[in-house]
């Protein structure tokens, strides 16, 4: 579905990535861990086209790289930033219209659909965003972006500075995804609820991936947690 191969990627001239490579399947969850710098949030931006990169980007088969951010959303890829960036004076209703899909296209997802996910945001249905717990900014932004009925949804840090209740929320949207054919790529510092939902974890190192394998496996290889993830 999403084929990442020798990706580089550059701020200024800065280089961040160093010849990535991964794949995420359909109906998979994959988990993208690393330190901070590690590159994870690049990887993201650089997929999306929000920086300059080489290397080849595709998505079901079609190169994506060097095109607008808009283009590639259209094409069925959603993004769902670190900075929770709700639109502050418009209510949790207009939030979600605003990423609905095009008019007379048939989506997985409905109003009714993210409400029931996450009972708060119908409370909160008529306040504005602005005003919100980062917690309930982040189950919108979330939402949002499923609005617009992606095949594969980029997650970076959705668990980043929300109270432990909330994580197991997140936990268990992230599966509700999977089960309803969506693909995640999941870019998550928290090794536990990472390691809980996904089919197989990425670790990053330098601008690099530098393994690349089951939970399983990266519980069982010590020596990659304790120089690439653990402090």
């Amino acid at each position: 579905m999403l084929h990442v191969h020798n990706l580089h990627a550059y701020y200024g001239k800065s280089h961040v990535l160093h010849g990535v490579n991964f794949d995420v399947r359909p109906g998979e969850i994959v988990a993208l861990l690393g330190r901070n710098g590690s590159g994870r949030s690049t990887t993201a931006k650089a997929i999306m086209g929000m920086v300059h990169c080489e290397g080849s980007i595709e998505w079901k088969g079609r190169s994506i790289r060097g095109r607008k951010t808009y283009e590639i959303a259209h094409m069925g890829l959603g993004y769902v930033p670190e900075a929770r960036e709700v639109f502050p004076k418009l209510t949790v209703h207009q939030n979600l219209l605003l990423g609905q899909k095009g008019a007379g296209k048939n989506s997985r997802w409905s109003f009714d659909d993210m409400y029931a996910m996450f009972p708060r945001l119908k409370e909160r249905e008529h306040t504005e965003a602005g005003v919100m717990s980062g917690g309930e900014q982040q189950m919108l932004t979330l939402c949002r972006t499923l609005m617009g009925d992606p095949d594969l949804i980029i997650i970076d840090e959705p668990t980043e500075g929300l109270a432990p209740k909330i994580v197991e929320l997140v936990g268990e949207y992230l599966q509700k995804l999977k089960a309803r054919g969506i693909s995640v790529l999941l870019i998550e510092q928290k090794l536990t609820i990472a390691m809980q939902i996904s089919d197989r974890a990425l670790v990053m190192g330098h601008g690099s991936i530098v393994f690349d394998g089951t939970p399983d496996q990266l519980r069982a290889d010590a020596a990659t947690r304790k120089e690439w993830l653990e402090v």
